[in-house]
């Protein structure tokens, strides 16, 4: 056969190979949605984007090479409906999603596009699953805290600050997914079990939080519950606390690395890495409804000491000692 003649039958069993075949030659490009909640000028964003990125390469996921990630991100309630129907409509093969308030904005807009959350307060309460073991729908993911931390709040303000008469819980009712609805009710029973004077404060700005530190002083003690909410307002959250000198317990790393006192609760980031591991199964084929919500891998200590002396505390030495992290 001639060199010709052999091109040319190449050719044409080329064009009878089944479309099957010649996907295995050419890869496609797949779509991944992210939605977080959080301000879109917040530097946290990228260390988290980062993260997933990284995580999906060591995966065989590359942005702009066999995957493009849409990236989206907001605060607020209303924004963030407008995010989640924006993601939509582009028709991803996934979306990852970082706040229980980015789920639930998300299900507003679709029951069909897989959805992989982060951290979810309370997935089964909030109607994203039917139970942990078994999704069945189009949401899965990982758990936050288990609502009974608050009580281990409670303990560590008592433990840094035993001076402390009065506490006060601060979320916001809007993100009540995310924190007040999931921990307030049991961490007000452990406050009545343990003969602790607890309120609920509520707050919807800035100018609610500053009035919660103002009215607390150094005899009150805060709370901080995990919402999207208090999240986006970290930073003021700190320094309200530092500026009416008043102790306070935060949800996350995140506001003891800002320059708070002290936090326990999951170890976001590491969700964070974990959740690549979903859209990867997703995108292989697997459905979310077949996935098992996870649980958080562990719950962290971190111990700001320069926040502690500037509030005239002195950390007990077993504290440091149970600590996973103390920051100096």
């Amino acid at each position: 056969m001639s060199r010709r003649r052999f091109f040319t039958v190449l050719a044409g069993c080329a064009l009878s190979w089944p479309a099957a075949v010649l996907g295995q030659q050419i890869e496609r490009l797949r779509n991944v949605g992210v939605l977080l909640g959080l301000a879109e000028v917040d530097p946290e964003i990228n260390r988290r984007i980062a993260i997933l990125r990284e995580a999906l390469r060591d995966l065989g996921w590359t942005d702009g090479r066999n995957i493009r990630i849409h990236y989206r991100s907001a605060s607020g309630v209303q924004r963030m409906q407008a995010l989640a129907n924006e993601l939509v409509a582009l028709q991803p093969d996934v979306i990852v999603a970082g706040s229980s308030m980015a789920v639930s904005a998300l299900l507003r807009e679709t029951r069909t596009i897989p959805i992989v959350f982060v951290t979810a307060s309370d997935p089964v309460g909030g109607g994203f699953v039917a139970s942990l073991a078994k999704p069945n729908g189009n949401a899965t993911g990982f758990t936050g805290a288990p609502s009974s931390v608050g009580a281990k709040w409670l303990e560590l303000l008592q433990e840094i600050a035993p001076d402390i008469k009065h506490f006060t819980a601060i979320f916001n009712p809007d993100s009540a997914a995310d924190g007040g609805g999931y921990f307030l009710p049991p961490l007000q029973a452990a406050a009545a079990s343990m003969s602790i004077e607890l309120e609920a404060g509520a707050v919807h700005d800035l100018a609610d939080i500053e009035g919660v530190f103002a009215a607390r002083g150094p005899a009150g003690g805060i709370l901080v519950l995990p919402d999207q909410f208090t999240s986006a307002h970290r930073d003021f959250i700190v320094e309200s606390a530092a500026r009416h000198r008043v102790p306070a317990v935060y949800p996350s790393r995140s506001f003891t690395e800002a320059g708070g006192l002290m936090s326990y609760g999951i170890d976001l980031l590491d969700l964070y890495r974990r959740t690549p591991s979903y859209v990867d199964r997703i995108l292989r084929g697997a459905r979310s409804a077949d996935l098992p919500v996870q649980l958080p891998a562990k719950i962290e200590l971190v111990i700001n000491l320069s926040a502690a002396s500037a509030l005239g505390l002195t950390v007990p030495r077993i504290m440091l000692v149970r600590a996973d992290e103390v920051i100096q």
